[in-house]
């Protein structure tokens, strides 16, 4: 018995989905009229028609489909008549003038009352039809066993109880709309303008319907609704004891989870993987194609590497790709620049190294790909079902548990077969790759280059593309200034002279700078001191504790990792030779 009580309030929950505003018009068509001989008639054959339907088509193979697609063809020409009815009594007349006999003679054989109520039951027939609810966990699970064991009172049953729990939340609609037209008749005068309104929203609902919308767009967005209100109610009863409604539910779901169907994840589908066309090269692979990756969950990973917010995103998707490459998930990675320097391939191709990628990635330097997904971040996670739909993203770094559970519940709809439960992975992130430590961040991202510069405080002010000799004094928290021959560029400051450098005033625990040798790609040597002096046991990872430093590349350098209290700091760094590149201070 609680099994058809929670079918009942999965179906009266139907109210609050998108998906039942295509047939809504339908029902509120009724409103004004008697509930005996017009609401109920209705429901009544939307309720029969439904569960009956529903159970061919979970167990009579194509035949049932086929047939049940002939029937919705008959009800959107039947329902869109009716709703054309509703703009105008003279198209009511011409319309309606082949069954005004028919109608007659069937009110003669029932007192008058017959023609009415068979004209809504025709009209919940039609409904029912038309009618396809977003299957939610409950409904899902109903169908799904349908279809393993057999038709049955059981499962006929079950359907029969959704349906009434979506007429009844119908009906209460009509109900309330009633008061609602009759109000506003009364106030307003306008009942032709309500009855014109009602027949553009029956034709809109058909519209809908015949468009694919209530299976299509509504059903994404109902997934929010109340689905975690039935999975709840599937949960509580899964833990029931004993061989009752409990055990019921429990041979269901394994029936369920054993059968062609498989596991269902609940995640939305947010759009299509339409293509990696446009990499200029690939690194670690061959060229892949979003078509013959059909079949395999997918992990897009949109990334630049001298991004810190990507470097400290590394270490889980490179975890992810090897603890569940057997399982049949595919990471790839989209490299799309930001800087100039990164377009370079052998710059690319030696970060891939160092961060000791294995997973295969996409060279992005025209962002094709990037305009493709409609990208905006960096970095930024699509997460891809085995069907090529999207069903989750993430932007920016975090929230790694979350995305892990995504690739399980993906994984184990591809395989049929609910997820298992394992620990998440726990990367020993080092250096730069390391989580930030943001409760006691008070810094962020700053552009060397004169494009995106801020709180920039030499008094010589920025000379665009032009060599000046710059001074500093005390920066208060966050601003900056270069001390000796620079030449600012859009994005970076060139270093025309050795001995020049730096001052940042920061408080975080980690201070990072973008670095590069130039275009003749010499090492430069160089030295950090923190609040005037050598950093010490503060030293970041790409200098010693003394604050002796080498730029061999153009990358991400740590160079101060706070091992006590975090508090406000000054940063200096002290090139020893010319030539160096400065892009960004970034912090963690």
């Amino acid at each position: 018995m609680i099994l058809f009580l929670i079918a009942y309030l999965a179906g009266a929950l139907t109210i609050v989905s998108p998906c039942i505003l295509p047939v809504l018009p339908f029902a509120l068509s009724r409103a004004g009229q008697p509930f005996a001989r017009s609401i109920l008639p209705m429901l009544l054959g939307m309720i029969v028609t439904f569960a009956g339907v529903a159970t061919l088509a979970a167990v009579g193979g194509s035949w049932a489909v086929h047939t049940n697609e002939i029937g919705r063809y008959a009800a959107i020409a039947l329902i869109a008549g009716f709703g054309a009815t509703l703009l105008s009594p003279r198209m009511a007349a011409m319309i309606m003038r082949p069954a005004v006999a028919l109608g007659s003679r069937l009110s003669q054989h029932a007192g008058g009352k017959a023609g009415s109520a068979g004209a809504s039951f025709v009209l919940g027939v039609a409904t029912g039809l038309l009618w396809a609810p977003c299957a939610g966990p409950i409904l899902g699970l109903v169908l799904t066993g349908a279809a393993l064991q057999g038709a049955n009172v059981q499962t006929t049953l079950l359907l029969t109880a959704y349906a009434a729990g979506a007429a009844t939340s119908l009906a209460v609609a009509v109900l309330a709309g009633e008061k609602v037209f009759a109000s506003m008749k009364r106030s307003l005068g306008i009942g032709d303008r309500l009855r014109q309104g009602l027949g553009v929203a029956v034709l809109a609902g058909v519209a809908a319907i015949a468009l694919g919308l209530d299976t299509g767009l509504l059903s994404r967005l109902s997934y929010a609704s109340s689905i975690r209100i039935e999975q709840s109610l599937l949960d509580r009863l899964r833990h029931t004891d004993g061989a009752g409604e409990g055990a019921s539910v429990n041979a269901m779901q394994l029936a369920a989870s054993n059968g062609l169907k498989g596991y269902q994840s609940s995640l939305p589908k947010l759009g299509r993987f339409v293509s990696l066309d446009g990499a200029v090269e690939w690194l670690n692979s061959k060229p892949l194609t979003a078509e013959e990756l059909r079949g395999k969950v997918v992990l897009v990973d949109f990334w630049t590497y001298s991004c810190i917010n990507c470097i400290r995103t590394i270490p889980y998707i490179r975890a992810w790709a090897e603890k569940y490459r057997d399982q049949g998930l595919v990471v790839i990675g989209v490299h799309s620049p930001e800087f100039a320097f990164e377009k370079r391939i052998d710059n690319v191709r030696q970060a891939i190294d160092e961060f000791q990628i294995g997973y295969p990635v996409a060279i992005d330097n025209d962002f094709k790909i990037w305009r493709s997904f409609g990208n905006n971040y960096w970095p930024a996670h699509y997460f891809i079902d085995a069907e090529g739909q999207i069903r989750h993203t993430q932007f920016g770094e975090g929230d790694y548990e979350q995305s892990e559970q995504v690739i399980q519940d993906l994984l184990a709809e591809a395989a049929g077969s609910r997820k298992s439960d394992t620990a998440a992975v726990a990367p020993n992130a080092k250096g730069a790759e390391a989580a930030p430590d943001l409760a006691r961040l008070q810094s962020g991202e700053s552009y060397i280059g004169y494009l995106r510069a801020a709180n920039f405080i030499s008094p010589e002010g920025v000379g665009a593309d032009v060599a000046r000799d710059y001074t500093v004094g005390k920066p208060e928290l966050n601003e900056w200034g270069l001390t000796g021959k620079w030449t600012v560029g859009g994005e970076q400051a060139s270093l025309d002279q050795a001995g020049g450098g730096i001052t940042y005033r920061f408080s975080a625990r980690d201070l990072h700078l973008v670095l590069g040798s130039g275009a003749d790609g010499k090492k430069i040597r160089f030295q950090v001191k923190v609040d005037g002096v050598e950093p010490g046991m503060d030293h970041g990872s790409d200098i010693d504790a003394k604050g002796n430093g080498t730029v061999s590349q153009t990358r991400l350098y740590q160079l101060v990792r706070q091992s006590g209290d975090v508090r406000e700091r000054t940063f200096e760094i002290r090139f020893l030779d010319p030539g160096v590149e400065a892009f960004v201070f970034t912090f963690g």
